[in-house]
């Protein structure tokens, strides 16, 4: 009951929010309907996945999180792409991808296993990391698997241990989380979510109606059922990943929006840099919240791309 009245406050909370931003579009944004003519298609054992496979060099692999996709990083791809080989897929129950039944077929480990698929389908042995928020609970449970694939890491605001992990609703199994998932993809209350979340994961919520379109569609689409194991699983059980990460032997940069509050990097910030081995010079905390990816791409793109010449 608490989480459903937490959904609520924050629904009603948005009313007050400012209107999507009705700037002037350059005739050249990508509509959602392009963007997704654009991927191609995996058949893993548990479903469709969609994903990006563009430009020629060495890969880059971009990973999103919850409750995004692939779209969230369409304004970095192009320029990365220009000098590498750009993957971006949209992990299973979200985007484009197929959102079977099941609940563990959208666990950590699920995921990875089918990451690693598209990698093997695209015969990509290795490739430099690029995650987001959920992405990399994902990373984590694909480096356990297959340590020796990921040549380097790039992190995004992401999850990695308890002490930086806030996020804004925790719900437990049953109707009032699956109701609250239900609402999603109802429209109005779609609309009211996604004001709500980019009010509180960017600094200034500058998006148009046609960015927002590509965070819309899937959630009006019914792709809820990942979602609804992270808030119902990993939000109430997360994993203490350490082990796994202190055997990481790889470059590893930090970009972090450095106002996130569903991340927070000053209370894990000792005990990453100690267990991945971080550089002071490798980690940037940048004037941003949650959604870097909107809020500073062209930033993100140079730190990327000058990781990797290094």
């Amino acid at each position: 009951m608490k989480n459903i009245c937490i959904l609520i406050l924050l629904t009603i909370s948005v009313l007050s929010c400012k209107p999507y931003q009705s700037k002037v579009v350059n005739n050249a944004q990508m509509t959602y309907s392009e963007f997704r003519a654009t991927q191609q298609s995996f058949n893993s054992k548990d479903g469709n996945i969609s994903y990006i496979d563009k430009g020629k060099g060495p890969v880059i692999l971009l990973l999103h999180g919850v409750p995004t996709s692939g779209w969230l990083y369409r304004n970095m791809i192009d320029e990365l792409a220009k000098t590498n080989r750009v993957i971006v897929p949209d992990m299973l129950g979200f985007g484009s991808s197929d959102s079977p039944d099941g609940y563990n077929i959208y666990s950590e480990e699920n995921h990875a296993k089918r990451l690693l698929a598209l990698m093997d389908f695209l015969d990509i042995e290795d490739w430099t990391h690029v995650m987001h928020d959920a992405g990399g609970l994902w990373t984590w449970e694909l480096a356990a698997i297959a340590p020796n694939r990921i040549k380097n890491m790039v992190m995004l605001n992401t999850i990695v241990y308890e002490e930086g992990f806030d996020p804004p609703i925790r719900f437990k199994k049953g109707f009032f989380a699956k109701t609250a998932m239900w609402s999603y993809r109802n429209g109005i209350t779609t609309n009211m979510m996604l004001k709500g979340l980019f009010k509180s994961g960017m600094t200034e919520n500058t998006l148009t109606k046609i960015d927002v379109e590509g965070y819309k569609t899937p959630l009006k689409e019914g792709k809820t059922k990942a979602m609804y194991y992270f808030f119902t699983q990993t939000c109430n059980a997360l994993k203490n990943y350490q082990p796994i990460i202190e055997k990481l032997n790889i470059p590893v940069t930090i970009i972090w929006g450095k106002n996130d509050d569903f991340l927070k990097w000053s209370p894990q910030k000792e005990r990453i840099t100690k267990d991945l081995n971080i550089s002071e010079d490798c980690i940037n905390i940048i004037e941003a919240k949650h959604f870097i990816q909107e809020e500073q791409p062209e930033v993100l793109t140079r730190i990327i791309l000058d990781f990797i010449k290094t």
